[in-house]
């Protein structure tokens, strides 16, 4: 029989082991001496039985503490070495980093290891054995698997956000009574919102945001119910907001936004009077929005954008009188601005995106307080108040106004330097007038201006060079002259300075940043220059040449019926000599072509040399009567059109580039060496008008653009049209995203260079009017220095017999890019087709992938596998495996984003290319600062 005292010595010994079953130190027993006396001394000395037995209880159980943790870490990955100090070899973790005990029981009570690195599966067993811990915290890891059945008991606090775990939220949660604050935020979650979650009597805090919880969101908010804060936002929940939410009382903070969510937002919301935050946006909520809103009195942030709210802004919501930031942007309402927004001391206001009407409203005595004022892609017409400068220049907190996409007029107020904390002014596509005034240059904060499409005149003023902290201005499509200030040169952070489509004149200023502007940034501005870069000039395009390809010798340019550029303001006098000599040849020149047109009648077998000579190949099998018409080789600007009598034949079958949808493509050698490529259309027989192919083409020759590549002649007959192009050496994109491996392929730089590139392009063949219809990988070129030059674009319009169906199956024969409404008989095509391709070419140059991929039993389109990546917070698989690493994640995201919504199903919430261009441009040339922060 063992005594009382052995049984504590066994006991205690026991406890002292640890799971790999080493005894660290002996424990004396109490029983080691013989001698009855001793054994009574020793008893005398020791604690009474109770008392031993509870020490022997509460050592066992630190012990138990030390084994899970123990148990907890070999069960995750730990790279970073965060768990390295835990050893089994100690009687207690109280001494562990991230670890913390119960002063009073010495049990571990606090588990946290926010952004540690583990992975991993969570250990069930390890924190079942935890029974004493009150908070768990592992946020910012990349722990995966599922949340366990079972939890630690007592635990009050736990935090798994922002790693990957996945599976449905257990049931268990909702019977966890010690819960007080739950983060599940930013997993991979899905499924349904455990019924009776909102019954947890202790429940403040339940935070399940950014996951994929998908069903109806469960009602039973009871009255009596402890919670203050509920995020269910970007999820995929859907149906009625539950009508009884309003029952839980003491909510400060609710944010359902970035869901599916339909209908109203329930009265019961009304109740609320200490909701202090209210977000709803990103739903599809409808109707009129309530007046009751203004009965929640301690409403601090309310935002309601992106959803399908109607009808006017209720005047009610001035009851908010705590109202700091609204957000009713990208919604359908109407009428006026309403007079609180200035009245309020709102710090933050968006209403972008409606159709909000009327004259902007002059800001009361509380908009002093306001950084933020967003008002563009609305119907504000006419011009600015008077009053409304001075109360400008009065809001000296005003940060961001953007009043973009309206139909303001009038002149840009002089007390807008007043506003010295403005750091962005946006007034792009208005109908804005005058001068900039030079009051600007006091705006010392400025980061952002775009004054773009509007009519402003006058010169750029030498105050602008006064802010230093300039990263984006845009001043394209005005009417600005004179020259750019050489102040400009001052400014060290500039990134994007955009003056094309002006009348500006001089030389660029002298710094770094002018010296490698791109082309874009100053084209269409005929009198630009820079010593900097070869003395290169954005010109006039000198007018069409036209040669006869029947004339052996060098032939003679046209004489233009146009009067000569005014900017030389140079008049002509002939001598009556001269004229004489004009009319003289003018009778020989007509009596030279009457008797060619006398002898082509008679020609038969001859007729071939109405052809030029190169053309022989191809041409052969042409009928003679038909090529023998009027066939001409016009030359867009100077030089000879006659191709090298060494070189290949035109259109020899040796010299072939390529086949696409429009027709066959060949190189050729022009006399002077130059090479150019031509293109013969294979859709001859649905060309039916001259004048129609020649107005079309003749537009598309006067595209220039840096990386559009030019047009630079065509050729027609009724049977045979061709165009001449400068030719291309570096091969097309899509060769070099999928034919290219290992050190060959395109880095993540060449890969932004091609979108940004592309986007440049786009957006200037919009600007003159002119569809792509067919973008693609295969029709972006790269020229020698690895720029991109899109080719191919507006050859639709040259055939106007073929309907949509015809454009569908032949020339959008890369299935993919075709925008969805291209099918649609009833839906104008637009510039937004474009867009949508854009978007398609963006993911397969980040991903490598093509557009659509065909299995054995399956079709893999590309736009549906990243979109469904990003959804599960897992972009980075989607990307190019050849660029290992070499970019941003963070930089990568926002195009993927950008590409997605440029795919949009709706043409009419794809960005046009404008907006696409400026993101790009300021996302390139802002690494360390993100874009919205620039824009």
């Amino acid at each position: 029989m063992i005594s009382p005292e052995h049984s504590y010595t066994l006991h205690l010994h026991a406890a002292t082991r640890h799971s790999n079953g080493r005894t660290p130190r002996m424990i004396s027993s109490p029983t080691s001496s013989s001698s009855p006396m001793a054994a009574a001394a020793t008893a005398l000395l020791v604690l009474p039985l109770a008392a031993i037995l509870a020490a022997v209880a509460g050592a066992g159980a630190v012990n138990d503490d030390v084994l899970a943790l123990v148990v907890f870490k070999s069960g995750v990955s730990d790279p970073t070495g965060r768990l390295a100090p835990w050893s089994e070899d100690v009687d207690r973790a109280c001494a562990w980093p991230s670890i913390s005990c119960d002063a009073r029981t010495g049990r571990v009570d606090a588990l946290e290891l926010p952004a540690a690195e583990l992975s991993g599966r969570l250990p069930r067993s390890a924190l079942l054995r935890l029974d004493a811990l009150l908070s768990l915290a592992l946020p910012g890891n990349n722990l995966s698997g599922t949340i366990p059945d079972a939890l630690p008991p007592r635990v009050r606090a736990l935090d798994l956000s922002a790693n990957s775990l996945s599976g449905y939220l257990p049931a268990v949660l909702a019977s966890c009574g010690s819960l007080v604050s739950l983060n599940l935020s930013r997993n991979r979650l899905s499924g349904p919102v455990p019924d009776g979650i909102w019954s947890l009597p202790s429940l403040r805090s339940l935070d399940l945001s950014g996951n994929e919880l998908s069903g109806s969101v469960p009602g039973g908010f009871p009255r009596s119910s402890s919670l203050r804060v509920l995020d269910l936002s970007r999820n995929l929940l859907e149906g009625e907001i539950p009508a009884d939410v309003g029952e839980a009382g003491l909510l400060k903070s609710l944010d359902i936004g970035d869901n599916l969510f339909t209908g109203g937002l329930p009265e019961s919301l009304r109740g609320l009077s200490g909701l202090s935050s209210l977000g709803a946006g990103g739903n599809a909520l409808a109707g009129e929005l309530p007046t009751w809103i203004g009965e929640m009195a301690a409403l601090e942030r309310l935002d309601l954008s992106g959803n399908r709210f109607v009808g006017a802004i209720p005047d009610g919501i001035s009851g908010c009188k705590n109202l700091v930031e609204v957000d009713l942007s990208r919604n359908a309402l109407t009428g006026e601005l309403p007079w609180w927004v200035f009245d309020l001391a709102l710090q933050r206001v968006s209403l972008a995106g409606n159709a909000l009407s009327g004259w902007v409203k002059v800001p009361g005595a509380n908009a002093s307080v306001l950084q933020e004022l967003d008002l563009s892609g609305n119907a504000f017409s006419g011009a600015i108040p008077p009053e409304l400068p001075v109360s400008i220049g009065q809001m000296t907190l005003l940060e961001v106004m953007d009043v973009s996409r309206n139909q303001l007029s009038g002149g840009i107020p002089l007390e807008i330097g007043g506003a010295v904390a403005l750091r962005k002014l946006l007034t792009r596509r208005n109908s804005l007038n005058g001068v900039i005034p030079p009051q600007i240059g006091n705006c010392r904060s400025l980061i952002a201006l775009d004054l773009s499409e509007n009519k402003l005149t006058g010169s750029i003023p030498v105050t602008i060079g006064n802010l230093i902290s300039l990263q984006m201005v845009d001043l394209s499509q005005n009417k600005l002259n004179g020259t750019l200030p050489v102040e400009l040169s001052k400014l060290a952070s500039l990134r994007v300075f955009n003056v094309s489509h002006n009348m500006l004149s001089g030389s660029l200023p002298v710094s770094h940043f002018f010296d490698t502007i791109p082309d874009s940034f100053i084209s269409d501005n005929a009198g630009l220059c820079s010593s900097q870069r070869d003395n290169s000039c954005s010109g006039v395009m000198p007018k069409p040449i036209v040669f006869n390809p029947n004339i052996s010798s060098d032939p003679l340019p046209e004489v233009s019926a146009t009067v000569p550029s005014s900017r030389h303001h140079k008049k002509i006098i002939l001598s009556i000599s001269t004229l004489i000599a004009i009319v003289g040849g003018a009778v020989i020149i007509i009596g030279v072509i009457t008797i060619t047109v006398l002898n082509r009648r008679v020609r038969t077998v001859a007729s071939h040399s109405a052809v030029p000579a190169a053309l022989s190949d191809d041409y052969g099998s042409e009928s003679p009567d038909n090529e023998g018409n009027s066939g001409k080789l016009v030359m867009f600007g100077r030089g000879s059109p006659d191709f090298s009598a060494g070189g290949h034949a035109l259109l020899n079958k040796d010299c072939e580039l390529g086949r696409g949808g429009f027709g066959t493509l060949y190189k050729a050698v022009l006399r002077d060496g130059q090479p150019v490529a031509i293109k013969k259309l294979t859709v001859s027989s649905l060309v039916k008008s001259e004048d129609d192919f020649k107005r079309q083409v003749k537009l598309l020759g006067k595209v220039r653009h840096h990386n559009v590549v030019t047009l630079r002649g065509f050729y027609w007959t009724s049977s045979l049209q061709l165009l001449i192009y400068d030719f291309v050496p570096g091969g097309n994109l899509y060769q070099h995203l999928h034919e290219c491996s290992g050190e060959s392929s395109l880095s993540w730089t060449e890969r932004f260079g091609m979108i940004i590139g592309v986007a440049r392009a786009l957006e200037h063949l919009h600007r003159l009017g002119i569809i792509h219809y067919n973008l693609k990988s295969s029709n972006v070129l790269l020229d020698s220095n690895g720029e991109p030059r899109v080719g191919d674009y507006g050859l639709v319009k040259l055939l106007p017999m073929l309907d949509r169906y015809v454009l569908s199956s032949k020339i959008q024969s890369a299935l993919g890019y075709m925008a969805p409404e291209f099918t649609c008989r009833t839906v104008n095509v637009t510039e937004k087709c474009d867009v949508y391709g854009f978007g398609v070419l963006v993911l397969e140059i980040l991903t490598g992938r093509r557009p659509v991929q065909y299995l054995e039993d399956d079709v893999v389109v590309l736009c549906d596998v990243v979109r469904a990546a990003l959804e599960e917070g897992r972009v980075e698989d989607c990307m190019d495996p050849r660029l290992s690493g070499e970019f941003s994640m963070e930089e990568a995201l926002l195009i993927t984003k950008l590409g997605l919504f440029c795919t949009s199903q709706v043409p009419s919430h794809r960005p046009d290319m404008g907006e696409i261009v400026s993101m790009l441009e300021m996302a390139r040339s802002s690494q360390s600062t993100p874009v919205d922060e620039l824009v």
